[in-house]
């Protein structure tokens, strides 16, 4: 197969004595047998994003290994020492379960330490959200989290985190991502000095777990704890280090693990997918939950910042909740919380990003706390927290399965909100109630509000241009009615425009650019346009509301809504 010249010159490079005799070996062996694969592998960079970077992990420009990691690695330390030039720096290192993560995790903190950069790197794997405890635990000025999250085996990633246990925000992730560009990978030092890299372990594992038992818990008594009881799976993944021990220390006795999935692996080698937002994941949890008489069911994804919820509904049978669901439920609880404590006094605010349901906004109104909506992304989330001290930050979260409860930890946390959808559950059933029915009562206050998420993967070269092309389509030619009501306005956040379709007025969008599209229709729906920054995927986020009588009507009405996002899907020809 013909190779671009373009992409052999970057090839040759890696054909260099600064490149290990093994990767240019593979080089060599993937030209004469394999140029399509060598071709993907180094056709462009692989992007690091305002957060950090995800891909297949390989040989080449395009792959996370350890060349691509010591270059962002070799730039952040480049930025840091810029940046703090009257002290030695400190950065904290986690990993998760993935293959060759923790050789990667030692891989950066020798860098780091070649770089004079003071580096805590956990002994073992740990769930992201205790990396960004540990940032500020820890007094550091970065963190870094090897992960990729709920995606492939093959894949793996590299999160940074800032001052504040944060992702990198503005001003610093587009800094950064200059001065990693200017990184040549000749210059990467890979010596490390190892009296600057100090293992971790335990010492900050009693501190983050005290600290998620004080956040998580809203009230249940110890008797409501001792009549519930829970099913729990990690999923191969992090969180098995930490949630049962949170809901040991808070108090919760019948806990129920799988087995099967409690030792970390990489290969995930019980599920398709360790994607909590995926109903066959939770399958096991779910044969444990029946054979136990479980109350709830919480799995979490890999890196253990994503949990999924399952709970009994009317008819006594498992019901997996949407992120939408399980957000609306943590926040109400903790705004109850907020205000039986009298703590409710018109500083607060609770969080949600642009793609969630819109109903947030109206239990925010229902308790008079402010409701800030920001981009898909709990960087954005911590940011608020950063930009408004003057307010208490409540607890947020998004569609895609995360929550955060408190400031305590920056970034979304399955660990302690795992304890809190328990304490929901325990409270609920104390009460002659469930999670379930709490719920519907929820939607009978402020609206039943229904979602849908489609994604479409587009794989390669062809499938981002494909992305690309959609995009640009329903930008340039923007659909006029969607079922049969009129769309009456268009949020480009890449534009930075919210467009009126009647009036034809525009407004400007004061949130960071993006590239998303919304649509607002007559009746109240809304579709969400957005291509993953993370995987080769177009999501489309449907919404749809309507009012909801009373907790008996709850089948019905939802059943119409069912109905109604059908027809949009059908009409979009998405299904």
């Amino acid at each position: 197969m013909y190779i671009e010249p373009k992409i052999l010159d970057r090839i040759n490079k890696w054909l260099t004595p600064s490149f290990d005799k093994e990767t240019q070996d593979f080089i060599k062996d993937s030209i004469a047998h394999n140029p399509k694969d060598l071709q993907e592998s180094f056709y462009k960079d692989l992007e690091f994003g305002t957060g950090g970077m995800r891909g297949i992990m390989g040989v080449g420009t395009n792959r996370i290994n350890k060349y691509t990691l010591g270059k962002s690695t070799q730039g952040l330390s480049d930025y840091l020492n810029s940046r703090f030039p009257n002290e030695t720096p400190k950065a904290v290192i986690a990993f998760d379960c993935r293959h060759n993560s923790k050789t990667l995790a030692k891989v950066v903190a020798d860098v780091f330490s070649a770089n004079n950069i003071e580096v805590y790197l956990f002994e073992d794997l740990r769930a992201t959200p205790e990396l960004s405890f540990a940032v500020k635990h820890l007094n550091c000025h970065c963190g870094i989290v090897l992960t990729a999250s709920h995606n492939p085996p093959e894949y793996n990633g590299y999160k940074v985190y800032w001052q504040d246990g944060g992702q990198l925000v503005p001003p610093h992730d587009e800094a950064v991502i200059r001065v990693i560009d200017k990184v040549e990978y000749p210059n990467i030092k890979f010596q490390p000095n190892n009296s600057l890299i100090h293992y971790i372990g335990k010492d900050v594992d009693n501190v983050f777990i005290d600290a998620s038992v004080k956040n998580g818990c809203v009230g249940a008594s110890q008797e409501a704890k001792n009549n519930l009881k829970i099913v729990f799976t990690s999923l191969h993944g992090t969180s098995i280090t930490a949630v049962p021990e949170t809901l040991k220390r808070a108090g919760y006795k019948h806990v129920h693990i799988v087995k099967e999935q409690e030792v970390p692996d990489g290969d995930f080698p019980t599920v398709a997918s360790p994607n909590p937002e995926e109903p066959a994941a939770l399958k096991m949890a779910l044969e444990l939950a029946d054979k136990v008489g479980a109350d709830i069911v919480i799995g979490t994804d890999p890196d253990g910042d994503r949990l999924g919820v399952a709970v009994r509904n009317s008819e006594n049978q498992l019901q997996l909740l949407n992120g939408n669901q399980t957000m609306l439920m943590m926040t109400d609880f903790l705004l109850k919380k907020w205000k039986s404590e009298g703590k409710i006094k018109g500083k607060e605010f609770i969080a949600s990003t642009i793609v969630s349901t819109p109903m947030l906004t109206n239990l925010a109104n229902a308790y008079g706390v402010d409701s800030k909506i920001v981009l898909t992304g709990f960087k954005w989330i911590a940011k608020l927290i950063h930009d408004f001290p003057e307010l208490n930050f409540i607890g947020g979260g998004e569609e895609s399965f995360g929550y955060m409860v408190g400031d305590f930890v920056r970034d979304k946390d399955a660990v302690t909100s795992t304890l809190l959808a328990c304490e929901i559950a325990a409270i609920s059933k104390a009460n002659g109630s469930s999670f379930y029915n709490e719920l519907i009562k929820l939607y009978v206050a402020h609206g039943l509000y229904k979602e849908k998420l489609i994604s479409l993967t587009k794989k390669g070269i062809e499938g981002a241009q494909e992305i690309s092309q959609m995009m640009m389509d329903a930008r340039d030619n923007p659909f006029k009615m969607v079922n049969g009501s009129k769309v009456v306005k268009i949020d480009d956040y890449e534009l930075s425009k919210s467009k009126n379709m009647v009036t034809g007025k525009e407004d400007i969008l004061d949130i960071p650019k993006s590239n998303v599209l919304i649509y607002h229709t007559e009746d109240g729906s809304q579709i969400a346009l957005r291509p993953s920054g993370t995987e080769p995927k177009i999501k489309f986020y449907i919404s749809v509301n309507t009012k909801l009588e009373s907790v008996s009507k709850f089948k019905e009405t939802e059943a119409a809504l069912d109905v109604k996002i059908d027809a949009i899907l059908k009409d979009m020809k998405l299904s």
